[in-house]
């Protein structure tokens, strides 16, 4: 029977980490982006925009992640389509991730005072005028700490896409545990690697909010 040291099992999951780590990246600036676009449809004066981004926050909030993956992995599969589960894995998080992220930043956006639109219309700076030059901003300062805080919930996300075969830190752990029959040492490593990438990113966002706390109360 094979032996397997503590470092050949953290070698193996440390070689996951890095797609567990790729998939959160690209999935937190793709939503972002698509994000983004819900906030501006989100704020929008016309009734069909700002429709049309309910609607979508609602549904991708409103379902389980899991059965998001399954759609995007299993659902194109009934038209003929073959796709890939790192594709399948990254559109699912693109698009859940934007409709968190887009309702985060449409707070942020809302919590400005009236009076800055108004200040700004009355230069006669047209809507994404004010958008562009006064009220982002000042919203991105109340964005940063929530949009940090969410970063974590993306790494947590990319757990759940092993169950579409995507080989990430979680999937590792289990195909390692099959092959070395040590589950507490191969998921207690798991559960330490994911710790090591998300509590600094709590920890920055704590930070980052109790700093814009004093800034509120220096004002």
């Amino acid at each position: 029977m094979i032996e397997f040291t503590i470092w050949d099992i953290l070698r193996n999951l440390l070689l996951a980490t890095r797609w567990t780590i790729v998939l959160s990246i690209v999935s937190f600036i793709g939503g972002g982006i698509v994000g983004l676009v819900l906030l501006f449809l989100r704020i929008s004066k016309r009734k069909w925009s700002r429709l049309l981004a309910k609607y979508y926050i609602e549904l991708f909030q409103g379902t389980p992640l899991l059965m998001q993956l399954f759609i995007a992995f299993f659902g194109l599969g009934l038209f003929g389509i073959d796709v890939p589960a790192w594709l399948a894995a990254g559109l699912a998080l693109i698009l859940w991730s934007a409709a968190f992220l887009g309702e985060i930043w449409r707070g942020c956006v809302e919590a400005i005072a009236r009076g800055q639109w108004e200040a700004a219309a009355s230069l006669g700076m047209g809507r994404l005028q004010q958008m562009r030059y006064v009220i982002l901003p000042q919203a991105m300062k109340i964005a940063v700490p929530p949009t940090v805080g969410f970063s974590v919930q993306v790494i947590k996300g990319t757990a759940l896409t092993s169950i579409i075969g995507f080989v990430e830190l979680s999937k590792a752990g289990t195909v390692v545990t099959n092959a070395t029959f040590q589950p507490f040492t191969v998921y207690g490593l798991v559960a330490l690697i994911y710790f090591a990438l998300c509590w600094p990113l709590s920890w920055s966002s704590q930070i980052l909010e109790r700093k814009l706390n004093v800034a509120h109360r220096n004002h």
